[in-house]
């Protein structure tokens, strides 16, 4: 991706023998194809080569903590055993009781939800906010529907309980704040980038003989060879899981993620919200005559046809509602809300996860897969799978860079770049629209456009030295 070279004339010299790693760069396979694939394959191997240099920490470390993070549901269990599991016995004391036994539990606190336990040995969890919380942060207390007592409270993150807030936090800002959150959305930027530009090199790859089986199966080999055999098609087998992570990390990074929502928002495919203003105004000083309680809004949204478990967000305000909405993230989605009249019990508004648009319900769906809910314990494998995949990519990748390291001779002992200067190769019908395409990635994707200019760059100083000095 160099943008001018020179060439200079040096006075031959004596040639020595070829080491074990120009022989293996030498084997690599050539460009035989039509014209345009010759052009521009030299290009993509380069870009490829930089990026998986340049953006390899970042996706080991993406994946070495997601591989940790996909342990949570299991982990939870396990820790908070006693805070999330009841022994069934007797009838169940009703919410607003045990609403009353976690309020008494946090003084300071303000109801933000309830949730009622979702199953016969599940407990209730009332979150409330709390002053002096880092921002996003709850209380939540958790109490025994059969005996009522209290059985414990915890810091929160919405519902993520501690280890799962810890690992998230982990996951997504390396515990650095709104700073560390760019590392992940720098690996979510250029992970689909070097996926779909591996896997044009490796299926675009000339082969002699039984090509489908080559492209589909690493070769043995103890050389360079067989380790980008490995790296090819293992990348080529996780393609799909890479680009959905990829994709669905970057709806939620600080940047990108901001971008994104504009665009869902001008497509009119933002996540809605059930309409929580009653239609008609309150009573006398502005409070209503009677309140239905938790209990009352609980059977409305029951008798409204919500089931699984449910969160109940109390009125914010006179002239609110009760928002009853299910919160069943595993598929399929249960998602549906209503919104309840605390005078009346009346149900108000309805919104269906099915009336959701198409694109609410792709970012939905993207991401309770991205945060192994979707498809339960399969989901979690399947995660754990790609994150080690990903890892052994990165590090074959980094092998390979290796392997090409002069081993004779001056100068930098690392490993070779493929050739510059690939870019003049490409027609102008082509390198123009890419150009302008490019463009308007970076800027959606601001931590994809500024490394490029960074590598673009350091490609430009790295020539101007090595003219320089065979000059």
């Amino acid at each position: 991706m160099e943008m001018t070279s020179d060439l200079v004339a040096v006075p031959p010299g004596p040639t020595p023998p070829p080491t074990t790693a120009d022989r293996e760069v030498a084997a690599e396979p050539a460009s035989n194809g039509p014209g345009f694939w010759r052009s521009a394959r030299p290009l993509l191997l380069r870009l490829h080569f930089y990026v998986g240099v340049c953006i390899g920490p970042f996706l080991l470390v993406a994946a070495l903590t997601g591989l940790a993070y996909t342990t949570t549901p299991q982990l939870e269990q396990i820790l908070y055993r006693h805070e999330l599991t009841v022994s069934p016995h007797g009838s169940a004391h009703s919410v607003a009781d045990q609403l009353r036994i976690a309020e008494r539990a946090v003084p300071r606190g303000t109801l933000q939800s309830v949730e009622p336990a979702a199953t016969a040995t599940g407990s209730t969890r009332v979150l409330f906010t709390v002053p002096g919380l880092p921002d996003g942060y709850n209380t939540t207390a958790f109490v025994d529907p059969y005996t009522g007592k209290l059985l414990g409270t915890l810091r929160t993150n919405g519902d993520w309980l501690p280890a799962r807030a810890w690992l998230d936090s982990l996951h997504r800002t390396l515990h650095l704040g709104d700073f560390g959150r760019n590392y992940s959305e720098l690996a979510a930027s250029w992970l689909w980038v070097e996926v779909l530009g591996g896997l044009v090199l490796w299926i675009g790859a000339p082969r002699r003989a039984r090509r489908l089986r080559r492209t589909l199966w690493p070769r043995r080999g103890a050389g360079r060879s067989g380790i980008v055999s490995w790296h090819g098609a293992l990348g080529l087998w996780i393609s799909i899981g890479l680009l959905g992570l990829s994709a669905t990390g970057l709806t939620w990074s600080a940047h990108a993620g901001a971008s994104i929502g504009k665009v869902q928002d001008a497509l009119k495919g933002g996540t809605p919200s059930v309409a929580t203003t009653l239609p008609r105004a309150v009573h006398g000083n502005g409070a209503p005559t009677r309140d239905i309680g938790i209990d009352g809004a609980i059977g409305a949204g029951h008798r409204a046809g919500l089931a699984g478990p449910l969160v109940i967000t109390p009125p914010s305000k006179p002239g609110t509602a009760y928002v009853v909405k299910e919160n069943k993230r595993s598929w399929p989605e249960g998602q549906d809300s209503v919104a309840v009249d605390p005078s009346t019990g009346r149900v108000t508004a309805r919104l269906r996860f099915a009336d959701f648009p198409l694109l609410a319900k792709l970012t939905r769906w993207g991401i309770d897969a991205h945060m192994g809910l979707l498809f339960g314990l399969a989901n979690q494998i399947a995660l754990a799978v790609l994150a080690v995949c990903l890892i052994a990519m990165v590090l074959l990748g980094y092998r390979m860079w290796w392997r090409r390291r002069p081993t004779r001779g001056e100068g930098p002992r690392f490993g070779r770049a493929p050739a510059r200067g690939a870019w003049r190769a490409l027609p102008g019908r082509v390198l123009a629209p890419a150009t302008v395409a490019i463009c308007v990635l970076a800027y959606y994707l601001p931590l994809f456009g500024f490394p490029l200019a960074a590598f673009l760059c350091a490609d430009l100083v790295v020539g101007a030295v090595s003219r320089g000095r065979a000059k």
